[in-house]
């Protein structure tokens, strides 16, 4: 018998996990509103909530579980706010955010050409999680990124957008 692959395939060397109050329902959010393809569902105890799942969304996977009594992971819901956000790269930011939008995201900064080169926005998920979809449009040489972020950062002072 072979030994398998260290790194599973259609996985890459870093993989989010989500902990969801409700993943079977985070599942079929994430298939409406980001195109993601369900890979895996384990259910929980019992036959309740989700084990552990696997969702893939373009060349990426991403596990999620439900939060579990003696487990130490908690949900945004339950904590109240995310502590880390989510980064996806899409052909159209703008269709991107439109369909998360219309799925039932919050919107948090809609579509905006940034300094750095992408065309930006951000939203939160219902299940409290906060993303940001992105479509780079633009190299900006290291010279010139340093020109705009210290000229994007300054407006951002006086309550503009970078």
């Amino acid at each position: 018998m072979s030994k398998p692959a260290p790194i599973p395939p259609g996985f890459h060397t870093l993989t989010p996990h989500l902990v969801q109050k409700d993943s079977n329902a985070a599942m079929e959010w994430y298939k409406k509103a980001l195109g993601a393809e369900e890979r895996f569902r384990m259910p929980g105890p019992g036959g309740h909530g989700v084990a552990h799942a696997e969702m893939k969304v373009g060349t990426s996977t991403f596990m999620m579980a439900d939060e579990f009594p003696g487990m130490n992971l908690k949900s945004p819901k339950s904590v109240g706010s995310s502590t880390v956000g989510l980064h996806l790269y899409v052909t159209d930011c703008d269709s991107a955010f439109k369909r998360a939008v219309d799925a039932g995201a919050k919107p948090t900064m809609p579509p905006v050409d940034m300094f750095w080169g992408d065309r930006y926005a951000k939203f939160t998920d219902p299940f409290g999680h906060e993303w940001s979809v992105a479509t780079h449009v633009e190299d900006v040489p290291p010279q010139e990124m340093g020109k705009r972020a210290e000229a994007a950062f300054a407006q951002m002072g006086k309550g503009g957008k970078g």
